[in-house]
């Protein structure tokens, strides 16, 4: 199966643009985690790749055939739109880590101050 980009265009023809404005309010583009390719394939085939992957669409074509057996996991992502994909669940549905400086979740309360070091001369 060929790896030529205007082909596997063709191959994912979709009629209206892909938004994610839950994940990706700002556009693909500038989420600075595509690359601009990667962004406009998300763009312009998302609605198609969403819908084969979620299987309200079924496979036209080997292509689109490819694309399920790689989202199914059954094969290894060959192509810039499956990678793509792949990559844009990767980020939607992988929790991300979260890291802190402290070592603790509860911060301790501060030790109290004994009155033993102070006298009556310090209180003016």
């Amino acid at each position: 199966m060929s790896n030529n980009i205007s082909l596997l265009r063709q191959a994912f023809v979709s009629q209206r643009q892909f938004y994610d404005d839950q994940n990706f309010p700002r556009g693909f583009s500038r989420s600075g985690n595509f690359t601009l390719l990667e962004a406009s394939i998300l763009e312009q085939h998302g609605v198609v790749l969403k819908g084969l992957y979620s299987k309200t669409i079924e496979p036209q074509n080997e292509h689109q055939e490819q694309f399920v057996a790689v989202v199914t996991g059954s094969q290894d992502p060959t192509n810039p739109i499956e990678r793509a994909w792949v990559k844009y669940l990767k980020l939607t549905t992988c929790k991300t880590k979260f890291h802190t400086l402290f070592g603790r979740s509860k911060m301790s309360s501060p030790a109290p101050v004994s009155q033993d070091y102070y006298s009556d001369s310090d209180s003016l």
